[in-house]
């Protein structure tokens, strides 16, 4: 990352992404595959992760098995609701995938192969780069890099760092040979910037567009996650130039039953819309390589 800071962005003149097929929006749903990675008392860590649980707002003293077990219904539930969503439609997902999660369930990651979810890479635990020396931080996105294509089959093209990536985490994904990371919210469509005289690919994300919303902020059941997923879009396509927008799933957080319908209710309106199309990121990203290349 660089020291320095961006308000002006695009301005009043963004470019025209040119999407496929004349979309207006394009819309990129992310699923953070996050179970088994977290910090655990069985996997040696001093506490359980209360992160984005139900009910959890501070830091458990020791092992918490209902935290654990709140992750657990995301890999053993709430993934495989996620699945049978996405493929029904026969709609593209992207994967934010932690390395660790991943190696812990190979059958998930099969399905991932062969549905053709583009997986990014989302760490090798869930942890915060930013506490990394650059060594570690290093070994850690080789390590994950090298885990995650063991288990996909394919080397991931993304990058997405939990909440903090450190001043240096895009010029290390530069060199280990990344074509985007997404560890910005600062735009609604891509864009480029220089890292030590190289162009490096950014592909923003977001975190209001996201069912986090649930747990942290009140949103309590499907028809308001529809409504205000489906406004955010409306918005875009009655006031805005062309726009992506990013919606960020979780295993343990909307697969479940009463919020998941509002997001099949959301997939189902936007397949019947003419002006908005569903891609993968990674298509995203190669999309805006090939219409804007940097300068």
């Amino acid at each position: 990352m660089s020291g320095g800071r961006d308000f002006r962005g695009y301005g009043r003149n963004p470019p025209d992404p040119r999407w496929p097929g004349g979309s207006h929006v394009v819309c990129n749903f992310v699923i953070n595959y996050e179970e088994g990675g977290e910090y655990s008392v069985p996997d040696g860590d001093a506490t359980s992760e209360a992160a984005l649980t139900e009910g959890s707002t501070a830091p458990f003293k020791g092992r918490d098995l209902a935290a654990e077990s709140m992750f657990q219904y995301g890999s053993r539930a709430g993934f495989w609701r996620l699945h049978r969503i996405f493929t029904k439609r026969g709609l593209p997902c992207t994967v934010f995938a932690v390395a660790r999660a991943l190696e812990r369930n190979p059958e998930a990651c099969a399905a991932m192969r062969e549905a053709g979810w583009d997986v990014a890479g989302h760490g090798l635990r869930w942890e915060m780069h930013n506490a990394f020396d650059e060594a570690t931080e290093h070994a850690r996105i080789t390590e994950a890099t090298a885990l995650i294509t063991r288990c996909i089959g394919e080397r991931p093209a993304g990058w997405y760092t939990r909440y903090a990536p450190s001043l240096s985490t895009r010029r290390l994904l530069l060199e280990a040979g990344y074509d985007y990371d997404s560890d910005a919210y600062d735009d609604e469509i891509p864009y480029w910037v220089k890292v030590d005289g190289r162009d490096a690919l950014v592909v923003p994300y977001s975190l209001v567009h996201n069912d986090i919303r649930f747990p942290r902020m009140g949103m309590s059941s499907g028809t308001e996650y529809f409504d205000y997923m489906r406004d955010a879009i409306e918005c875009v396509l009655r006031e805005d130039p062309p726009r992506m927008l990013s919606f960020g799933l979780h295993n343990r957080i909307i697969a479940h039953p009463g919020r998941a319908m509002g997001l099949a209710r959301l997939l189902d309106w936007i397949g019947n819309h003419p002006r908005v199309a569903v891609m993968r990121r990674v298509d995203i990203a190669r999309h805006w390589r090939q219409e804007h290349p940097p300068a």
